[in-house]
């Protein structure tokens, strides 16, 4: 045995979890994407991470606004633009239902004029094997892909190109014939039950959004409905559900309205969070939580990642106009924009910082009072908080339930919260197991019970200045 002579020092390891942050912000949007045309087409169904705007494009592809339709065909594709472009904001997931091998329809051979030797179809044309050139009139033998054309996607179209040294290079016309995606196959139905894919994005993605976004559909009531049932994530981790009530003819035109609809649609729910009217950049149109998912994502990165404070009175990035869906424009006042938050519902209000987000409240409100279920950050908060709890003890289950694991939860818990209270993210917190909530029968059955407390600051929503006049101070000037 060693001879020891003098002090000697040894670092032990700690006793104590570091906890895995929970991320938040992170929207799941659900719906259709132009995948057609993108280079590594995601499946249908299959949540996909992007955590740029380049990546969402290959995976995605990607269609413009249409301002002649004044709407977006591809709701995925207002996604991607207003989340990476206008927010700058990632990662983002994103959930395309659309299968153009299922959902497509044959669209019949017809003479097409070319210009600069090619031919512009529209972006629903598919570019496989059904697709099918012929000299003008349809007849003879097809032209052969790389010889006498090639075909790629460039904008709004699919390109047919005429080859030089091809039979066909220097044809006014050719016939074409086709199949071609069809976007309308996906309903509100359609949507609803595709929700339940939100359960597959922590094995696919190795993450789990807090905001569902389901823009073009959430106005319906079905899927308004069935966002907020999908806002327990895997049955343990807590979102919020974005829903717009519509600005579109048969909707909500004026804000009186918006109550009356946002009650007979069934929103008032404690994890969704109601939008009304639209915001446009330039001839583009948005629906608001599409904006509203971007705010929030914006803020809590700025907050180190946690949803502390309220997405109201913060700028709805490079927008210029509150408008209804057809591009009416929508003036709202204060008095106006206060009156639609006293409902529960989240609007734009352009005042003093701009156009901004406004609103503190969940659907829920008014109809219920806890501070924590009807005020947006204090929610987000608890679901932060419990999300947080999940990922740092998940990987203890099942080890032996003694009081060296015990007393590691408590410890581990409270440190953690004392940092959170120390960056101004909390008010207050403390964690404890009592005695009279791990009762032998419990521990016995390896059940322990630990009460988290927590006090999330609320938003500052009114400040009452009174200026006096103190004829005291004329008196002092003239002494």
């Amino acid at each position: 045995m060693e001879h020891r002579h003098g002090i000697y020092v040894q670092k032990q390891a700690t006793n104590v979890n570091v906890p895995i942050v929970a991320e938040s912000g992170i929207p799941f949007f659900i719906g259709v994407a132009p995948v057609q045309c993108a280079a590594s087409p995601a499946a249908a169904g299959e949540p996909i991470l992007c955590k740029g705007w380049e990546e969402a494009v290959e995976k995605l592809g990607f269609s413009d606004f249409d301002p002649e339709a004044k709407s977006w065909k591809y709701n995925l594709s207002e996604c991607m633009y207003s989340h990476f472009k206008l927010f700058g904001c990632q990662p983002a997931i994103f959930c395309n239902l659309l299968d153009p091998a299922a959902m497509s329809s044959a669209v019949a051979a017809k003479d097409f004029v070319v210009e600069g030797h090619r031919v512009a179809l529209p972006l629903e044309a598919l570019n496989n094997d059904t697709l099918v050139v012929k000299a003008a009139g349809g007849t003879g033998a097809a032209l052969d892909r790389g010889v006498d054309y090639d075909a790629y996607y460039h904008g709004e179209n699919l390109i047919v190109e005429l080859m030089e040294g091809g039979t066909a290079f220097g044809a006014a016309e050719v016939n074409v014939a086709y199949r071609a995606v069809t976007p309308g196959a996906i309903d509100a139905a359609k949507v609803a039950a595709g929700l339940q894919n939100i359960e597959k994005c922590l094995t696919s993605t190795g993450l789990v959004p807090d905001l569902i976004c389901a823009p073009g559909y959430s106005s319906d009531p079905v899927v308004a409905a069935a966002m907020a049932a999908k806002t327990t994530v895997n049955g343990f981790f807590g979102a919020k559900a974005l829903v717009d009530i519509s600005s579109a003819a048969g909707g909500a035109l004026i804000y009186s309205d918006v109550a009356a609809l946002k009650k007979n649609n069934g929103v008032g729910d404690k994890n969704q969070i109601a939008c009304w009217p639209m915001l446009a950049e330039g001839q583009r149109i948005f629906h608001m939580s599409t904006q509203l998912a971007g705010v929030l994502a914006a803020v809590d990165s700025g907050n180190d990642g946690c949803p502390y404070e309220s997405p109201s009175n913060k700028p709805y990035e490079k927008c210029d106009a509150i408008v209804l869906a057809d591009g009416t424009p929508v003036n709202l006042t204060h008095a106006q924009a206060n009156a639609l938050e006293s409902q529960g519902v989240v609007t734009a209000l352009n005042f003093l910082n701009g156009i901004s987000c406004w609103g503190n409240y969940t659907a829920c409100y008014p109809d219920n009072d806890n501070d924590e279920d009807y005020y947006i950050p204090l929610s987000r908060m608890f679901d932060w908080v419990g999300k947080t709890v999940i990922l740092t003890f998940w990987k203890r289950l099942d080890e032996p339930l003694n009081a060296r694991l015990r007393d590691n939860i408590l410890d581990s818990c409270n440190i953690w919260l004392n940092g959170v209270c120390g960056a101004g993210y909390l008010l207050g917190a403390r964690v404890e197991a009592t005695d009279a909530d791990n009762p032998p029968e419990s521990l016995r059955k390896g059940i322990t019970n630990v009460n988290i407390f927590i006090a999330p600051p609320p938003p500052w929503r009114e400040g009452n200045f009174i200026i006096k006049y103190d004829a005291a101070f004329v008196a002092a000037a003239f002494a």
